[in-house]
């Protein structure tokens, strides 16, 4: 592949092959000097029209990891605040000799129009389009997970530091996914690669927080959290983004949180090995409780700390490590 644009477009061993890569970089983040050389002198750009911290920080301490030059293109206080649109920047952009674009647009399907409408040569990595996907952040999830459940000494929950064999999945592995599905582009791609990494999805809540057409998702649904929680080996509490409704989806913030809301006493019914996630940013005490975030369960920091060994994978086949005919 020259891009990311879909988690749907990643085969098993594409998935695999990214996963395995940041097990290899996850170790530089140990070393005194956290850099590699393998992409000098290529150019990485941050093209972000929509804000974002820890995305943009965690795709920027990637490049600069492996000592690319990154230049960060925010819309606010640029061209595009004066009405540029998406193809003279990028047009701009090529210009600059841009060897990768990390792109996040408040637009689904902004990244695939860059991409094949070939207004750059560069690669375009998908960093969040709207409402529709985020897969960086599915393959830093799925990376967590499988440091966690798979291939440990003793059997799942041996926690952080045991590396998962190389070239594993996460076959049926229960995974619970709990909120806000509608606005959650971390929601989507998370279920496409979690299917083709072999776990059972489910998907928890209220009726109207499920998109239309969930049905032809490859997982399953659930209005009862409580009921999803027993066989859980993971569950990831999505944010509520309260940002983008514009009505009324639930009755109240008390309620929502009543219902779907993770504290401790349902954290206590997950089996001894299930692990706590969350994307990130949290409304704590509304999806997720305070003392739940902080707990031992809780990986929620770690996976900030793998998603920039998954982006330093995802740069590195893309732009450093593919060779022709044989691409990430």
């Amino acid at each position: 592949m020259k891009h990311l644009l879909s988690a749907g477009d990643l085969s098993r061993d594409d998935a695999i092959r990214v996963l395995d890569t940041a097990e290899e970089l996850l170790g530089v983040a140990q070393r005194p000097i956290k850099k590699l050389p393998t992409l000098r002198g290529r150019t990485v750009v941050n093209l972000f029209f929509e804000d974002s911290t820890r995305t943009r920080i965690s795709f920027e301490a990637a490049a600069k990891r492996l000592s690319a030059d990154v230049i960060n293109f925010s819309a606010k206080g640029s061209s595009a605040s004066k009405g540029e649109g998406l193809k003279d920047t990028a047009l701009t952009l090529q210009a600059m000799g841009a060897d990768a674009v990390v792109v996040r647009h408040h637009h689904s399907g902004a990244p695939h129009r860059l991409a094949h409408a070939q207004w750059t040569n560069g690669a375009v990595i998908n960093a969040g389009d709207g409402t529709h996907e985020h897969p960086t952040q599915a393959l830093l999830d799925a990376f967590t997970m499988r440091r966690h459940l798979v291939g440990l000494p003793g059997g799942p929950g041996g926690g952080a530091g045991p590396r998962a064999a190389e070239g594993t999945d996460l076959a049926d592995k229960h995974v619970t996914i709990v909120g806000d599905v509608l606005h959650s582009r971390v929601a989507r791609s998370n279920a496409l690669l979690l299917h083709t990494l072999g776990a059972h999805v489910t998907l928890v809540a209220p009726p109207t927080l499920l998109p239309v057409g969930v049905e032809s998702w490859p997982v399953e649904t659930s209005y009862d959290l409580d009921a999803s929680l027993e066989k859980a080996d993971a569950v990831m509490m999505l944010r509520v983004q309260r940002e983008r409704m514009n009505a009324s989806y639930f009755p109240s913030a008390r309620e929502y949180s009543r219902r779907y809301g993770l504290d401790v006493a349902r954290m206590n019914r997950l089996p001894e090995h299930a692990i706590v996630m969350h994307p990130g940013p949290m409304n704590r005490g509304m999806e997720i409780n305070a003392d739940v975030a902080d707990s031992p369960r809780s990986v929620i920091v770690e996976q900030v700390t793998n998603g920039v060994a998954v982006r330093m994978a995802v740069l590195y086949l893309l732009v450093g490590g593919a060779t022709e005919g044989n691409d990430a």
